[in-house]
C-alpha cells in the first residue's frame, strides 16, 4: 500500500504549527507557568526543544525537492525523520514544562 506524500507533509506542518504556537504564541507559558520565575525556566526548555525543531525543519526542507523529483525513498526517510524530530521537540517542551512547573 502506498501512502500519499501529502500525508506526512501535512503531519509535519501541523506539528510545526503546534510547536510554534506553544513557543511563540504563549501556549506553553499558559499551560505550565503560574509564577514569573517559571517563565525563565521554561525559556531553557524552549531552547532545548528548538534544537529538535531546527532538525525537523531542515529535514522537511530537504525532503521537498526529493518529493518533487519522485524519489520516494529519500522523501519518506526525510519526512519520517522530520515528523519524529517534531514529536521529540513537542515531547521535550511538554515534559520540560511539567518539570519546571
Amino acid at each position: 500500500m502506498r501512502i500519499s506524500p501529502v500525508i506526512p507533509a501535512v503531519a509535519g506542518l501541523l506539528l510545526a504549527v503546534l510547536w510554534g504556537l506553544s513557543v511563540f504564541a504563549g501556549w506553553g507559558v499558559e499551560a505550565f507557568c503560574s509564577d514569573p520565575g517559571c517563565v525563565d525556566r521554561l525559556g531553557g526548555v524552549v531552547r532545548l526543544s528548538s534544537l529538535f525543531a531546527v532538525v525537523a525543519a531542515c529535514c522537511t526542507v530537504a525532503a521537498l525537492p526529493a518529493g518533487r523529483r519522485g524519489d520516494r525513498g529519500r522523501f519518506t526517510a526525510l519526512m519520517t525523520a522530520a515528523v519524529a524530530a517534531w514529536v521529540v521537540a513537542e515531547g521535550v517542551l511538554f515534559a520540560g514544562g511539567l518539570i519546571v512547573r
